[in-house]
């Protein structure tokens, strides 16, 4: 591992999001999704993203925006280190942020999944900066609210009108019955049963509409719960047995593979504010 690694993350307690600052990271990040917005950007290096299916190669400057559930995965190229800053955003959060600037109780639904050289980069290099250093005048809400009007206003279409997806019944069932049995142990067969469909044509038919795997979704649901745990202070062991995972072992490195950090190392951003590992 490279010594000049380091992964910082702070938790604004008055915006509510999460800041990451990835420094000197070779990891690769498999496919996955997040409950919550991320707006990101690399600073140094290249990487290989796949996002909703669509292939692209992200360099400094780049502007990276995932909607809450859009599948995607990330890798190095050519060896070189990644230095990547990012804002995680709840859907909580956003509904009321886009409230208050378009008047409209709804979600966007960003079209584009990266925005080469973007030239939002300087203000969102600017908020993050000054969520990192826990700065707490009202430019920073000011700096939040300007780059999602601006994020909202050029790539989320119509942000008015909630994004409709058409999905089978039988994915449907399938999602929500993941959602609430994530905590213990589900099985392909019982998926089948309960939809009355081939576990084949269920695999199919759910990869394709969701952009995920059914098990990759049930992980992420696992994963995304067991974060909600840590944040309200609950021990790793604790939140891994509530969460589905079969030991703390295979917890603590499926989070840190989805994740970046380890159930620890998140857990303490919420008493400390930050945790640094090098």
């Amino acid at each position: 591992m490279d010594d000049t690694e380091s992964r910082t993350v702070k938790y604004d307690r008055e915006l509510h999001v999460e800041a990451y600052h990835f420094q000197g990271i070779m990891q690769r990040f498999p496919n996955h999704f997040h409950e919550y917005y991320v707006v990101g950007f690399i600073e140094k290096g290249k990487r290989h993203l796949s996002c909703r299916n669509r292939e692209y190669t992200i360099e400094p400057g780049d502007l990276v925006l995932f909607n809450p559930r859009d599948n995607h995965t990330c890798e190095q190229i050519d060896g070189r280190t990644l230095d990547y800053r990012s804002l995680n955003i709840q859907p909580e959060v956003m509904q009321k942020a886009v409230r208050d600037i378009t008047g409209a109780e709804v979600l966007p639904r960003f079209t584009e999944s990266v925005v080469f050289h973007s030239e939002l980069i300087p203000l969102l290099r600017e908020l993050h900066l000054k969520i990192m250093k826990e700065e707490r005048d009202f430019k920073k809400e000011e700096l939040f609210l300007f780059l999602l009007g601006q994020l909202i206003e050029e790539y989320a279409g119509q942000p008015n009108i909630p994004a409709e997806t058409e999905e089978s019944t039988a994915v449907k069932t399938v999602a929500g019955f993941l959602e609430k049995n994530y905590a213990r142990t589900i099985t392909l067969d019982e998926l089948s049963v309960l939809t009355n469909v081939s576990k084949y044509y269920l695999l199919r038919s759910f990869t394709k509409q969701n952009g995920i795997s059914p098990y990759s979704y049930l992980e992420t649901i696992r994963i995304d719960k067991a974060k909600t745990l840590l944040s309200q202070g609950v021990p790793p062991a604790e939140a891994a047995a509530e969460t589905g995972f079969s030991d703390q072992s295979h917890f603590t490195n499926f989070f840190k593979k989805f994740i970046g950090l380890t159930p620890k190392q998140y857990m303490t951003i919420f008493s400390s504010g930050e945790r640094q590992h090098e």
